[in-house]
């Protein structure tokens, strides 16, 4: 096995899982990995191998959801168009297990309302990283790295909670960042 299969083979997993929780769609996620692993092989041998594919990872998810957000746009300014044709709303009902997406769907919400280097910072935590290849992957110092994660635990809660308390009409969801 050579050393491109040992990194593939070690690595494919937690970037197809951090890709996943960063875009919600495990099938995107599945192609940026493979252009993460395209990236690396075309980039050679490079110091610290986790902090690169990571950093490669989310630089390819921030392209990715700049086009979405261009594409988006697009199908705003459509939409609008045929709201004002049709100029009417459907209403659909709500379908089993529709709390348990809901709250999923709010969680993601507040974790998308974080600053950038706090969500992923959030993210790679969770894939398992140390701080040292966070700190790396983000340029930040790794004694920094605790206390952006502090920080985005600690709005990703209140986000989450402002959220909720949005759909039980209670106030409002935007907590300063």
């Amino acid at each position: 096995m050579d050393d491109f299969d040992r990194l593939f083979h070690e690595y494919h997993a937690p970037i197809v899982r951090y890709l996943t929780r960063q875009t919600g769609d495990r099938d995107l996620a599945e192609e940026l990995a493979q252009e993460t692993f395209l990236r690396a092989l075309r980039h050679g041998p490079t110091v610290n191998v986790r902090s690169w594919l990571f950093t490669v990872a989310t630089n390819l998810v921030r392209d990715t959801a700049r086009r979405e957000v261009r594409q988006r746009r697009h199908l705003e300014l459509l939409r609008a168009e045929q709201e004002e044709v049709e100029n009417e709303r459907e209403y659909e009902p709500v379908t089993p297990g529709a709390d348990e997406l809901k709250k999923a769907s709010l969680a993601r919400e507040a974790l998308y309302a974080l600053a950038d280097r706090d969500r992923v910072a959030l993210l790679m935590c969770e894939e398992g990283l140390s701080y040292q290849e966070i700190a790396a992957a983000l340029d930040l110092s790794v004694q920094s790295v605790g206390t952006t994660l502090t920080r985005a635990r600690k709005r990703v809660v209140q986000q989450y909670e402002a959220l909720v308390n949005r759909e039980n009409g209670k106030g409002e969801a935007n907590v300063a960042s």
